[in-house]
């Protein structure tokens, strides 16, 4: 398993070498498909050596945990060419029947109709709905034969404007941690022990910007958007304050 494993992430890693050089060589825009968070940790352990080709991350909106990779810069080329995202709307055709539909019920419906993983971005789920993003040459496929999630009928338009798109909003807490360890942070914004919260760590499901993280005794920095597999994923917005107790105080906006 391991020797698979070790093979995928070569594999990887020549794909994307081969598409810096393609893009520097060749004067092109050159694109990854969506990236999940350890294909991205992959990705980021080469970006030193991959900049020489100009790098642009982006997964259609801020904040999208499932990226692209653009290689080629306006710099570089003297034009820009976009990524090619867009967004999906997915609804359903009669609100009174519609079930509420979870993340993996869209996903689900999406493997179905055979489509790679690769070309299905970030899908933001409401009661019974979703903006799905993905690579815009198959939504017009997708527009056309998604019908059903589950046992509701669903109707697909793309959306025109993104800018339009309603924004995803955190929710806001205040935690009180004795440091600013990593391991301890998750543990508070999670509600969990300190030793689940370390088997995170452990098992690799912790990422900082994208990048693996297994150090749990780093510091968390301000910014930082920390995802948590399973969990969410979090980020923290204010500088510490010392309580009473000698615990510091900090404001987290949470993804869940």
């Amino acid at each position: 398993m391991a020797q698979e494993n070790e093979k995928e992430i070569k594999q990887l890693q020549n794909r994307f070498r081969d598409l810096a050089e393609r893009s520097f060589s060749q004067n092109i825009y050159t694109f990854t498909g969506f990236l999940g968070l350890s294909e991205q940790d992959v990705f980021f352990r080469l970006e030193k050596e991959l900049s020489y080709a100009g790098i642009t991350v982006s997964g259609g909106y801020e904040g999208a945990d499932r990226c692209m990779v653009r290689f080629g810069s306006e710099e570089q080329m003297g034009y820009e060419v976009p990524f090619p995202i867009c967004c999906v709307h997915i609804s359903p055709l009669s609100a009174k029947f519609a079930e509420q539909l979870s993340h993996r019920d869209f996903l689900g419906a999406l493997m179905n109709l055979g489509i790679e993983r690769s070309t299905i971005g970030d899908i933001r789920v409401g009661e019974s709905e979703a903006c799905l993003f993905c690579v815009d040459s198959i939504a017009p496929f997708l527009c056309e034969n998604l019908e059903q999630v589950r046992h509701t009928h669903v109707a697909c338009d793309i959306v025109r404007d993104m800018a339009a798109l309603p924004t995803q909003e955190p929710e806001r807490i205040s935690v009180n941690v004795p440091s600013l360890r990593i391991d301890a942070v998750v543990a508070r914004v999670y509600n969990i022990s300190r030793e689940k919260s370390q088997d995170l760590f452990r098992s690799g499901k912790i990422y900082v910007d994208g990048r693996l993280c297994e150090n749990n005794a780093r510091q968390i920095r301000l910014s930082e958007t920390v995802n948590a597999r399973g969990y969410g994923k979090f980020r923290i917005e204010s500088e510490p304050m010392q309580t009473r107790k000698g615990k510091l105080k900090v404001e987290a906006a949470v993804y869940r």
